[in-house]
């Protein structure tokens, strides 16, 4: 495997900080690696480091000859006075070493129209200029720009930011589908567990390099915890309970060797389950009492009066854990406003119970009080709650969110966009609120925050809605799952984010044009396939879970018989056949869970 781009011993500082260190590392050809690290930690600025548009302070950095290499990050500019088509089409015109590509080359390419149906800027218009575009457009054509090309390596900050569930979904099938390498900073834990191959972690200046994506990486950071000495206790521990949540569910076998999977079974055996969601559901009733927040034959519309739901009837219960999805512009942030009672609606009307508190974590930071310093703005709300059952005071409360004493002194008009989303998040916290609204909490917020906040909400009590494209986030906080398909109603998801996606699939499938007859018997088929696959699934686990008791059953009655040689024969044979079928069990589930 042939090395792309090499860094020997190089540093960079900005001020007095030095983000990189005396890093050494390297990129190989059909490497994917995943970068990972704090904010400000140094993370984008080791992506321009390795791409050339920042130049190390000492150091080298070497490149092979005639590198393909296109780079997508956080300030990239768009070409003022370009439309969308000449800016997705210049790198193809390079790559071809010509002036330009002819509209009917590009339409009878199926590669270029999938990218632009992909990323969601077909609709745009290829001859909309790029100065009338939204940010989260701009970064969406910089992105298809690159997509586009064939390449050898792909460089790419936050790819996943203003995309939407099917979005990031279809990005990752992309990614996974080139041969070319890639190195992405992101903060989406299921992408990066979809894409990456390694991770890096930027962390006090230097690189630690880990082998496969987010899973991995946290089950060999918290066996570095482990090892390491007791002023990484907070860090193991949340280490192990993400670890602990990661490994509940039988998917998580087929990530893992044997070994790492023994290991990690070790390491959580004693680690208790996120949260009690009995025991905090009663204590939401006795905080927020039957009545919640009620919608009933209510529609909704946008300014332009553009019907978004229509008749819908939707009760909010005690303690209720719900993840709102829908492509961008179905209706979910007019939705959590109807909830919050942030206007009336067109039609029908909303219910709130007498003892509801709302907080609500709105996409806009313009309700921060810029004159104070960190501390101060979090104590104008309280200087002490009830976290569960433990009291925590503002300053512990933000520095769990990420804001160390030091930082905690620095003036709100002087945070990055990243901490004030902190700071907004941690002061609808101390506000004690029992019904929480929030309307993409991830945006800006590293993994080791994003870990804090889930941790946090674990021990809170109360009504929770969230709106966000990290599906690991609703996978991990939320019981239910309700999506808008854009059809006027609130449509429940027991399979949660998959079942999104393949109702959306089927949304947006070209209809036949004419039936076939043996279409379907072939549906129909296919469904009891599945239907048949997941009852087997079923009856391995089982059979594997017996198995393993046989084993340790097992294993106890040799120790016991350690001086009687004729039943150590006897149950080394049996203890033989258990793990033979034991394999057998696994390796069929391992077939039947990929298909699935």
């Amino acid at each position: 495997m042939s090395n792309l781009i090499n860094l020997e011993q190089v540093s960079k500082s900005f001020g007095i900080k030095p983000l990189l260190d005396n890093v050494s590392l390297g990129v190989h050809a059909g490497e994917r690696i995943g970068v990972v690290g704090l904010n400000g930690g140094g993370k984008t600025t080791l992506l321009e480091v390795l791409t050339g548009i920042e130049e190390p302070d000492s150091g080298r950095v070497s490149r092979v000859g005639g590198l393909r290499l296109a780079v997508v990050t956080q300030r990239g500019v768009l070409p003022e006075g370009a439309t969308v088509g000449e800016v997705v089409l210049a790198g193809l015109a390079d790559d071809q070493m010509t002036d330009g590509v002819a509209e009917h080359e590009w339409a009878a390419n199926p590669r270029i129209r999938s990218v632009l149906e992909g990323i969601g800027i077909q609709g745009l218009g290829m001859e909309t200029p790029v100065t009338n575009l939204s940010g989260g457009e701009r970064r969406r054509v910089a992105l298809a720009a690159a997509l586009v090309r064939e390449l050898d390596l792909l460089v790419l900050d936050e790819p996943t930011n203003h995309l939407d569930v099917e979005g990031v979904q279809w990005l990752a099938a992309h990614l996974l589908s080139r041969r070319s390498a890639l190195v992405v900073v992101t903060h989406d834990r299921w992408f990066l567990d979809t894409v990456a191959t390694n991770t890096w972690e930027v962390v006090g200046g230097k690189v630690e390099s880990y082998e496969g994506g987010y899973g991995d990486w946290v089950f060999a950071r918290a066996e570095r915890a482990r090892q390491a000495d007791a002023s990484e206790a907070r860090r193991r521990n949340l280490a192990r309970k993400e670890l602990a949540w990661l490994r509940r569910g039988p998917q998580a076998r087929t990530s893992k060797p044997r070994y790492r999977v023994e290991a990690a079974e070790a390491l959580i055996a004693d680690v208790p389950a996120p949260r009690d969601s009995v025991s905090l559901a009663a204590f939401a009733r006795k905080r927020l009492g039957r009545v919640v927040i009620e919608l009933e034959d209510t529609t909704l519309t946008t300014p332009d009066g553009r019907e978004l739901v229509h008749d819908l009837t939707w009760r909010l219960a005690p303690g209720e854990r719900v993840g709102l999805v829908g492509v961008n512009g179905s209706g979910k942030t007019t939705l959590l406003r109807a909830l919050a009672g942030d206007g009336a609606p067109a039609a029908g009307k909303r219910i709130q119970g007498q003892t509801v508190q709302i907080g609500w974590l709105r996409q806009e930071l313009d309700d921060l009080p810029t004159d104070m310093r960190v501390l101060e703005a979090v104590q104008q709300v309280a200087q002490r709650i009830m976290l569960g059952d433990k009291e925590i005071s503002a300053g512990q409360l933000a520095e769990r969110l990420g804001f160390t004493p030091a930082r905690q002194r620095t003036p709100v008009g002087d945070l990055s966009g990243g901490e004030r989303r902190r700071l907004q998040l941690t002061r609808i916290l101390m506000a004690e609120p029992n019904v929480l609204l929030l309307d993409e909490p991830t945006n800006d917020l590293d993994i080791d925050t994003l870990q804090q906040l889930e941790d946090l909400l674990d021990n809170w009590a109360g009504t929770l809605v969230v709106i966000s494209h990290d599906r690991y986030l609703i996978e991990r906080i939320c019981d239910s799952t309700w999506a808008l398909f854009g059809d006027g109603k609130l449509t429940n998801l027991p399979g949660g984010i998959e079942e999104y996606l393949k109702k959306r699939a089927a949304l947006s499938a070209p209809a036949p044009a004419r039936a076939s007859a043996d279409k379907p018997a072939a549906a129909a088929t296919d469904a009891a396939a599945y239907r048949a696959a997941r009852k087997e699934l079923t009856r391995l686990e089982r059979a594997i879970d017996k198995l393993t008791e046989r084993e340790g059953r097992l294993h106890a009655a040799l120790a016991d018989a350690a001086t009687e040689p004729d039943k150590l024969v006897t149950l080394g044979a049996e203890l033989k056949q258990v793990l033979a079928e034991k394999e057998t069990a696994e390796e069929r589930w391992l077939e039947l869970a990929d298909g699935v």
